[in-house]
């Protein structure tokens, strides 16, 4: 088989850096795995050290089958830096398996994440795969397909990531257009449309809801794991630019590999209203619309 890329993308935070890093290596498949590094510069004069000490660490790192480091000289900020890193691999490599510096993958990702590359190379309908599932009450299949993009562990191809469009306008126009608005929301159980227009206001700055649009949009499917393979560290109050304290999405990482067979591309409803059940949970109803909230933190705000 032949591994994709690791795209790791990292900031101000050397612990977690180190971590993500650790967890990586105790995959199999590292060594066997060119990973590149991206490391955004500082924002301003509070982060310096924190970039400098992440810069130390990331060229100490041993393991994988080549290290490939890209210091920005200015602050990218997390959006630009993630869509021109992974546009930029995956035009040289053809896919990518993408994390970030807060990401605890499971020693079993790698394997995940590359065989299903391969199982679905050539199903078009499949936008993604995705290493991270929320902490929903149902068991669920081992793997099963939902109609969005996510940010929490993932790779695509190129023929995925060629769908991306960075015009939040244009991808708002579509899904109302093509009156999507309330799939879009999980049935009114998230407020992914507020995000948007938030992302067209400059009220947040996410590559991520424009990702999961522009699937939406193509009506493309990604590939979940029935159990999690991704903890997301960076909810710890220590320093992440994009979230504060919450422990409202941690799960326990898998300590079983997930075994793949080829599924139809076709939505699993199941899986669907599971995750809008879960997120229901995570905001407020209010009395009479019975509509729910926009969060101060957003999910997809990373």
């Amino acid at each position: 088989m032949s591994y994709a890329p690791i795209i790791l993308f990292t900031y101000c935070r050397p612990r977690h850096t180190k971590q993500a890093v650790e967890a990586l290596l105790e995959n199999s498949e590292a060594s066997e795995s060119d990973l590149i590094i991206y490391s955004d510069g500082p924002k301003n004069e509070k982060t310096v050290d924190g970039v400098n000490a992440t810069r130390e660490y990331i060229k100490t790192i041993s393991g994988f089958k080549s290290i490939q480091i890209i210091e920005r000289p200015k602050n990218f900020g997390l959006a630009n830096s993630i869509i021109d890193g992974v546009t930029s691999v995956i035009n040289r490599y053809g896919k990518a398996v993408i994390v970030e510096d807060d990401l605890i993958v499971s020693r079993f990702f790698l394997k995940y994440i590359n065989e299903a590359l391969e199982l679905y190379k050539e199903t078009p309908e499949v936008i993604s795969i995705h290493g991270y599932m929320y902490p929903v009450e149902d068991v669920l299949p081992e793997s099963f397909f939902i109609k969005t993009a996510d940010c929490w562990g993932w790779a695509t191809w190129k023929r995925g990531w060629d769908l991306f469009n960075a015009d939040s306008k244009a991808l708002l126009q579509e899904i109302e257009t093509k009156k999507l608005c309330r799939k879009f929301d999980f049935n009114d159980c998230y407020p992914y449309v507020d995000m948007l227009k938030a992302q067209i206001n400059g009220k947040v700055d996410s590559w991520a809801i424009r990702w999961y649009a522009s699937a939406l949009v193509n009506n493309k499917l990604t590939l979940y794991p029935g159990r999690s393979l991704v903890f997301q560290n960076g909810m710890d109050g220590e320093g992440g630019t994009h979230c504060d304290e919450n422990t409202s999405y941690t799960v326990e990482i898998s300590k079983t590999p997930i075994q793949l067979k080829k599924l139809k591309a076709k939505e699993n409803k199941r899986a669907r209203r599971a995750i809008a059940n879960y997120f229901v949970t995570l905001l407020p109803i209010r009395r009479k619309e019975k509509k729910r909230k926009r969060l101060r933190n957003f999910i997809f705000i990373r």
